[in-house]
């Protein structure tokens, strides 16, 4: 047994999503017979009931409003977080935690810190994966093709250059909260302004129509390679957590040739951007049958609808085997405090 603080919730714009991830994370862990006590970053440890109100399976279409993420984020825990017994205490922490907060190396700076072991990425990778700009960078230093980009504020030629249509979006957001797909020149502004609503930076990106595909990453074991075929013309909020809004092809229906090549990749970027235990890597293919890495995730998305236990689960791994393999990746490689037991 294992004392495990999944760690959820917070002040972003995908607190949604953590929610419903973490809903069947505890329900693993706990099946699995670990002690699991579950914090909501922006309030502090959760009460059963508060489970049962909060760790539900659905997302709503849109994400929260600007006003509930101010009154949350004043309430964020930040350093105290550590200091709380349950997160002190634990054997692991395992956060379920998307947006800057989870994402972004703030949490996994403070539990390094404080010595308190952890999954997924340290804070270097997860911070140079959130920054969108510099994760691009590093993917082509890898060899890994990625579409042309230029940030805020670009002029007439750069923009000209990246084409039209062209993807508007905040850097160090997931979920593609904030992002717009602009037809004309015109547009840009609205979208610039509807971006810096949830982050400064802002990033603006090639549009490249294709087919999308998705690769979940375990360990050093590239996983399933697997097909998006959203409603929209991308993958955006309410594809991802609507049901039914779009087709998710595991394994994807493509030459083996193809697939190897995308989990080489995706493995590629996993080591360039120094992430660990599990990610998951997006990818469009162009016209010319290329295919460009459009982002890393260090924590993927771990809901009903999500793509990583898709990606694992036509790898064999089921759920529950998912979590527990995450579990035991991050306690080999930070060791066990001396209180695990296997």
């Amino acid at each position: 047994m294992t004392r495990i603080a999944v760690v959820t919730g917070g002040s972003t714009p995908e607190r949604d999503v953590a929610f419903a991830g973490a809903a069947q994370v505890v329900a693993a862990l706990r099946a699995r017979g670990h002690e699991v006590t579950t914090i909501d970053s922006a309030s502090g440890e959760m009460s059963r009931t508060a489970e049962a109100r909060y760790l539900v399976s659905s997302v709503p279409t849109r994400p929260p409003s600007h006003e509930a993420l101010r009154v949350l984020a004043a309430s964020e825990l930040r350093a105290a977080l550590v200091t709380l017994p349950a997160v002190r205490d634990a054997d692991l922490v395992f956060p379920v935690l998307h947006g800057r907060q989870g994402e972004g190396g703030e949490l996994q700076s403070l539990l390094e810190l404080a010595g308190i072991p952890y999954a997924g990425s340290g804070p270097l990778g997860s911070a140079i994966a959130m920054d969108k700009d510099i994760a691009k960078r590093l993917f082509r230093a890898a060899g890994v093709a990625t579409a042309d980009w230029a940030m805020w504020p670009a002029g007439p030629t750069e923009l000209a250059g990246l084409g039209l249509p062209l993807i508007v979006k905040p850097v160090n957001v997931g979920s593609t909260v904030g992002l717009t797909v602009v037809q004309s020149l015109d547009e840009i502004e609205d979208a610039v302004a509807l971006a810096q609503g949830y982050d400064a930076a802002v990033m603006f990106e090639a549009f490249v129509p294709g087919r999308e595909f998705t690769v979940g990453v375990l360990g050093e074991r590239a996983l399933a390679v697997g097909e998006i075929i959203p409603q929209h013309d991308i993958f955006d909020y309410e594809c991802k957590y609507t049901p039914g809004m779009a087709r998710e092809i595991f394994p994807a229906d493509i030459p083996p040739k193809l697939t190897t090549r995308l989990q080489d990749q995706a493995l590629a970027v996993h080591r360039a951007l120094k992430l660990r235990d599990f990610s998951r890597i997006d990818f469009r293919i162009a016209e010319d049958g290329v295919p460009l890495c459009l982002e890393a995730n260090t924590l993927p998305g771990l809901t009903g609808t999500s793509l990583l236990p898709q990606s694992a689960a036509a790898a064999g791994i089921d759920f529950a085997t998912l979590c527990d393999t995450i579990r035991k990746l991050a306690l080999a490689r930070r060791g066990s405090r001396n209180k695990v037991r296997s």
